[in-house]
């Protein structure tokens, strides 16, 4: 009898370590609370790509495939004045050269002339190489201004799942991964029409990018490795949905009264979530991650830009590091990263950039 006891015990204690494991592992997925996804017919639709949109039986994920006769992607059904859009996604692997997996609002389709934009692009890779991807922000048809930043990640983004996020409200803009803020725009009564003000869709799309994505083009799509797949899930979307606060049944053909739109309450929600205050310990976590990743910035190139546009905060440590076309000296990478990957490596294969650490 007390053997038995003593098994059950043991098993209970077990259970519950596990338990703890599972619930730190998903924290560090999910990066961020508060956060309350959709399923895709709550607030998705097919975009492009007949047959290369694979919805998931539960209908909370999606796969986009790029074959060698389209792409595909999706978008929100709804437009949002201000949001936070976010989704755990895993992109293809090995060779995807020259294929661009995006995760992005926009209003193009509306506003066609002078539309807002805000991107997170992953740009390929070659086979054993580290990802790259750009965040980048247009205002008002502002796309001559293009203000683009580069990256690398500090992990294989076709491995497992991660959480990339986009928050964009009526003062700031931050994107995260996981639990990282990389980038953050405040808006500056100097920007005018560049910060984005208009409604915006989500959307998700991979594609063909073979003239640019990889290596300035370089290297192209090899489609003997197709179909490409990439992942979205537990996608999230926050924020004033312009289809509930416009007259009409098709409210987006009505966008161009948003002025109109009272978005008070949701903004406010946006604003006080815990996903709009970057803590200090997620600023160290972001410095960090500038300072071991980030490869170009508009921000210090000079040829582009003789004076910096008005929302960029010149860090001089920052700006000793990159070349006045805004791309890093030394070949690309500052030598204190390979020194401290030097040092890293009796410990770990891959630095780590969290909030957590």
């Amino acid at each position: 009898m007390r053997d038995s006891i003593y098994f059950l015990w043991i098993d209970n204690r077990l259970m519950v370590i596990i338990m703890m494991v599972m619930i730190i592992s998903c924290r560090f997925v999910l990066g961020l609370e508060n956060i309350n996804p959709i399923f895709f017919d709550e607030g998705l639709s097919h975009l492009f790509g007949e047959g290369n949109l694979i919805r998931s039986p539960d209908d909370r994920s999606v796969r986009l495939l790029l074959d060698k006769y389209t792409g595909s992607g999706f978008i929100s059904s709804s437009m949002y004045q201000h949001g936070f859009f976010s989704s755990l996604i895993k992109l293809p692997g090995a060779y995807t050269a020259g294929i661009v997996v995006a995760f992005y609002t926009s209003n193009g389709d509306v506003f066609v002339k002078n539309h807002d934009e805000l991107d997170i692009e992953f740009l390929g890779n070659l086979e054993g190489k580290p990802w790259r991807f750009q965040t980048n922000m247009y205002g008002n048809g502002s796309t001559n201004r293009g203000r683009e930043e580069r990256y690398r990640l500090w992990f294989d983004p076709s491995k497992e799942f991660h959480r990339y996020s986009i928050l964009w409200t009526p003062t700031k803009i931050i994107f995260w991964v996981d639990d990282v803020p990389i980038r953050e725009i405040i808006r500056k009564e100097e920007m005018e029409g560049d910060y984005p003000q208009k409604p915006m869709s989500l959307y998700a799309t991979i594609w063909d990018a073979s003239s640019w994505a990889t290596s300035g083009g370089k290297f192209g799509v090899d489609y003997t490795f197709s179909p490409f797949v990439s992942e979205f899930k537990d996608i999230a979307l926050d924020g004033c949905n312009v289809s509930d606060s416009l007259p009409g049944e098709n409210n987006n053909n009505n966008i161009g009264n948003y002025n109109n739109i009272n978005c008070s309450v949701s903004d406010q929600f946006l604003m006080t979530n815990d996903y709009s205050t970057i803590s200090p310990k997620q600023a160290a976590a972001m410095r960090r991650f500038r300072e071991r990743y980030m490869y170009y910035s508009y921000c210090y190139d000079t040829i582009r830009y003789s004076v910096p546009p008005p929302e960029c905060v010149i860090v001089t440590a920052e700006k000793n590091r990159f070349r006045d076309t805004g791309r890093l000296k030394f070949g690309g990478s500052h030598p204190k990263v390979h020194k401290a990957r030097k040092r890293r490596r009796r410990n770990r294969s891959t630095p780590v950039v969290s909030a957590d650490l």
